[in-house]
């Protein structure tokens, strides 16, 4: 496999360093941080391929570390480590976005055995089937919108909206290339029922706060979440 950029943010020394020599032994470009808001400044330096992220973080905890990670979009992998083997702590793994979770301990020859998994997406080039809103995942395969273990079931124009719109997090998506891929066409009847539709994904996500649907009048829609 080709040689990859890994991020490894884990505040343990001996276990980070242990990490490290593997990928790099591996033929990976490894970079390590010892807390979230460390591992947070050199993601947005580097834009690494995969993260390998404990949870117990100083500073800035792993979860949240990753949801501000993921609001930068493209293909990076995330792989959860921790002690913390409740149910509930890996279901809020995969809520935060992350792609694996690892309990520790664990055996080196596992972690690589993952980690090539992950990397192996990149190189298929394959587009995400759960993407991440805000607190929300998006399970796209399933037509699903996932929030805090609630699962809410959309219609496949509904999920497709959100998946358009959700894969250009921050950026306006233009209504005639909307009406065009998921209705069909962009007749003004059509336009009318796309605005019933933006309508219902708002009040889907509304127990976020931070997301917001904006139209952007004459042109189309933007999805954001708020810092």
């Amino acid at each position: 496999m080709a040689n990859r950029r890994i991020l490894i943010v884990e505040d343990e020394a001996v276990l980070r360093r242990i990490v490290a020599d593997a990928m790099e032994r591996a033929g990976h470009s490894v970079v390590t941080a010892s807390d979230g808001e460390e591992g947070l400044r050199l993601f947005r330096a580097d834009k690494p391929h995969l993260v390998i992220a404990d949870i117990m973080l100083p500073r800035l905890d792993g979860f949240e570390m990753v949801r501000e990670m993921r609001k930068h979009g493209g293909q990076t992998q995330y792989l959860f480590l921790s002690a913390r083997s409740d149910a509930d702590d890996v279901v809020e793994g995969f809520h935060a976005g992350g792609h694996d979770y690892l309990r520790k301990p664990f055996a080196m020859n596992e972690l690589m055995v993952r980690v090539d998994a992950l990397l192996m997406r990149i190189a298929d080039n394959r587009p995400e089937t759960a993407l991440p809103i805000g607190r929300y995942t998006l399970n796209i395969d399933a037509e699903q919108l996932i929030y805090d273990n609630n699962i809410r079931h959309l219609s496949t124009r509904e999920c497709a909206l959100l998946t358009a719109l959700a894969r250009s997090m921050g950026e306006v998506v233009a209504s005639q290339q909307l009406l065009q891929n998921i209705w069909g066409d962009d007749s003004y009847y059509n336009l009318r029922s796309m605005n019933v539709f933006v309508s219902r994904l708002r009040t889907y996500l509304s127990d976020d706060t931070r997301i917001e649907i904006i139209a952007i009048r004459g042109v189309g829609y933007k999805l954001r979440v708020r810092e």
